[in-house]
């Protein structure tokens, strides 16, 4: 496979790699959350903030590299209207993205002392997951924003 395509390949992969596990693991969580039970609650926010650091850390550094390879070889520039669309709805996802990841970290750590502890979760876990959620659905829209414009280029 010559490198152009190889590359195009793997940037399709690492953007359905940042979508898929961001709506995969948000749709556990979500659940999990509404579950009310702890121990679920601990196990799946375990499993979200692996699976963010597994596959969409490293998706989330490719893209943006491979993205500029491929527009260079490509003849395209910066100024290229879907081009600097799609950087600027990849980098409003990073806003919110970063602080999902300390909401994660911290979600995580509440559920598992209330799981060894046998006690509830605390208030501030449900506030931290109602920011986590309501950083989640811009995130989502504007990751589906840079399908699009990946895919009409225009």
């Amino acid at each position: 496979m010559e490198p152009y395509l190889l590359v195009k390949w793997l940037h399709i992969l690492s953007s359905v790699l940042i979508v898929g596990t961001g709506f995969g693991t948000a749709f556990y969580l979500f659940f999990a959350n509404r579950s009310g039970n702890v121990a679920a609650i601990a196990v799946v926010s375990r499993l979200v903030v692996r699976a963010d650091t597994w596959f969409t850390t490293p998706a989330v550094i490719f893209q943006p590299l491979s993205g500029f390879w491929l527009m260079q070889q490509a003849g395209w520039t910066l100024t290229t209207p879907w081009i600097w669309q799609s950087i600027a709805l990849f980098l409003f996802t990073g806003l919110c993205w970063l602080p999902v990841l300390w909401l994660q970290l911290k979600l995580r750590d509440m559920a598992d002392q209330a799981a060894r502890q046998a006690g509830p979760l605390p208030d501030r876990y449900w506030r931290f997951a109602r920011y986590w959620e309501t950083l989640g659905y811009p995130a989502f829209a504007a990751m589906l924003g840079v399908f699009y414009l990946m895919v009409a280029k225009g």
